[in-house]
């Protein structure tokens, strides 16, 4: 009966001994990290009016990891919030919208391995799709979307390596009208009928939206 509950007593403390274990590794690894952001998006619209400036707002939430070891596989994810397209423009009525193309560069000091969507609503018959090409990821949607309508963009999971050493930042595509982060077509409602607004936007002020460690 004694070699019974020593026995009990033994397994008692391993199973207590292992969930400490448990608890300070997890404690000691790296945690994904996920900060919110309100991005402004600074627009240009080429109609037969004359150019078109105008702003877009999105909020999105991304997760990294705070730190990586180097060589170790690590994901960022990008998870853009509900948001609604413009009913009209600077007085000009938007009756629908297509031909989304976002860019996320892939980072510095990581290297490409994949790239998963998920979820989104309100984006149009065909699901959206994403290419990676050049060093640019490009989230693509075929829409339409109609003006003053809900949408929610997919959730995009990234999944990278890490290089040997330095930081890895996720930031956004686009420093000017010519050299756009986001582009998409707007048939707008005018004085002289419908008409084709291709745009092209770029991210003003454009965030670093995560910084991950290497080490």
């Amino acid at each position: 009966m004694k070699s019974v509950l020593s026995g009990k007593r033994a397994a008692i403390a391993a199973a207590i001994a292992a969930a400490f274990a448990a608890t300070a590794a997890l404690a000691a690894a790296p945690q994904a990290v996920a900060a919110p952001f309100d991005v402004n998006f600074d627009c240009s619209g080429d109609s037969p009016l004359g150019a078109q400036q105008f702003s877009l707002q999105q909020s999105t939430d991304v997760t990294a990891p705070e730190t990586v070891a180097p060589g170790a596989a690590f994901d960022v994810v990008v998870d853009p919030a509900v948001n609604t397209i413009p009913g009209e423009v600077n007085g000009n009525t938007v009756k629908k919208v297509g031909g989304f193309d976002l860019k996320i560069p892939i980072p510095a000091n990581s290297t490409y391995v994949s790239a998963d969507l998920a979820g989104g609503a309100g984006l149009g018959p065909n699901p959206p799709t994403i290419n990676v090409e050049n060093g640019v990821a490009t989230l693509h949607l075929d829409g339409p979307i109609a003006g003053g309508s809900e949408f929610e963009l997919p959730t995009i999971t990234v999944h990278l390596t890490a290089g040997e050493s330095g930081t890895i930042e996720t930031k956004l595509a686009g420093t000017s009208y010519e050299d756009p982060g986001l582009t998409f077509t707007a048939v707008v409602s005018s004085a002289i009928g419908d008409v084709d607004v291709p745009s092209a936007c770029f991210p003003n002020p454009n965030p670093t939206l995560t910084t991950t460690t290497i080490g």
